[in-house]
């Protein structure tokens, strides 16, 4: 398979998390005989400082016209949120999904048996755990209409949806619940917002075309206790962007860090593949960020286009990694590896399919391996 992926490394620590998924995708490539062709492109605060837009033409330009994009992170403390609405790195990343079409994030949380135990909560809670959050992604919040007063004492965000905003999300979420569980959870708060009220009246409406899926709700605040408390509950959690932005980074702390969570941004067209983290500026260069996110954002494109045996290996090459230690600090804080490292050998562990590998850490330096 031929593929051209747009790869938007972005800020921080986003070009040293998006070399390792590359260096993984190579890796597929040479393996399964697949070409992945690879432009590389500005967005975020790099492009602000090269270009002075977050979001240059030519980038969304080379979006428009590939097959995948693959992005890194957003963000600098340098541009803060007292900067000027243009002149943030985010509005890039907000303008892309928008002119993308990405209505739809999907963020699989199922932990790594080798990790239940880094997780803060307890590991009876964590184990078994298998849900996806379907967080709307183009409209709400975050997109809706901003005022500030003159004074600036009076400031507003208004949360806006349609009933087709809504519907072609939904339909998403319970299309993967029938593959799944067979369970559907909706979290709003109905109780006190009119958009959440909107949102239960077309979900129950469209759940008639889904009768085998049990629908419930859930307010956002309890979702919030119940995702710590009880996650096992959950197969299929559907929400609007608020609310999804929120839940979602939460629940990464099911898996032990937010560096192993991948997700993916769909759209009618357009598809683009991201780790859930942010920038970590304070990592930048240090060469001690978590690529796992970044290299499973890769395995599901390799799923998206139909390569499961491909996404396969490289979920088995993360696993790997896992079994044998070979993290970053933040799931070990003794480790003897970093973001290289990490790649590096999940990329060699793809590149050697066919044998066993041996990992001896009495005899293993920076970087180093014996594959046999």
């Amino acid at each position: 398979m031929n593929l051209k992926i747009a790869v938007l490394s972005g800020d921080g620590i986003g070009p040293e998390v998006i070399l390792q998924a590359k260096k993984a995708l190579y890796a597929v490539g040479v393996v399964y005989e697949h070409d992945f062709i690879f432009e590389d492109a500005l967005i975020g605060a790099i492009a602000i400082d090269k270009t002075g837009s977050s979001l240059p033409e030519q980038t969304l330009n080379l979006c428009l016209n590939t097959d995948a994009v693959l992005l890194g992170a957003i963000g600098d403390p340098k541009y803060g949120t007292d900067a000027a609405e243009n002149a943030r790195p985010e509005q890039g990343l907000l303008k892309l999904r928008k002119e993308l079409g990405l209505f739809a994030n999907i963020r699989p949380l199922k932990p790594f048996k080798g990790l239940l135990d880094v997780s803060p909560l307890k590991r009876e809670i964590v184990e078994g755990v298998d849900f996806v959050i379907y967080r709307e992604l183009t409209a709400g919040i975050y997109f809706g209409e901003k005022k500030l007063n003159e004074s600036e004492t009076i400031a507003s965000d208004l949360c806006e949806y349609t009933e087709d905003e809504i519907s072609r999300i939904a339909h998403l979420a319970f299309q993967s619940a029938q593959k799944r569980r067979k369970k559907l959870t909706l979290v709003d708060m109905a109780n006190v917002l009119e958009s959440s009220r909107l949102w239960r009246k077309v979900v129950k409406k469209i759940s008639v075309d889904y009768p085998e899926v049990a629908l419930d709700f859930l307010f956002a605040n309890n979702a919030a206790k119940q995702i710590v408390r009880n996650p096992k509950q959950f197969d299929v959690v559907l929400t609007g962007n608020l609310f999804g932005d929120i839940l979602s980074d939460e629940a990464s702390v099911i898996s032990g860090s937010i560096g192993v969570l991948a997700s993916v941004s769909l759209g009618e067209k357009n598809v683009l593949f991201e780790p859930v983290h942010g920038s970590y500026p304070h990592a930048k260069g240090r060469n001690i960020a978590n690529p796992f996110a970044s290299i499973l954002s890769a395995a599901m494109l390799l799923e998206h286009f139909g390569l499961t045996e491909e996404a396969k290996k490289v979920y088995e090459g993360v696993e790997k990694a896992i079994e044998y230690n070979v993290v970053t600090i933040d799931l070990n804080p003794d480790t003897k590896f970093g973001t290289n490292e990490v790649g590096e050998f999940v990329s060699n562990f793809i590149l050697n399919k066919d044998d066993l590998m041996y990992f001896n850490n009495d005899n293993v330096h920076l970087g180093q391996s014996t594959i046999v």
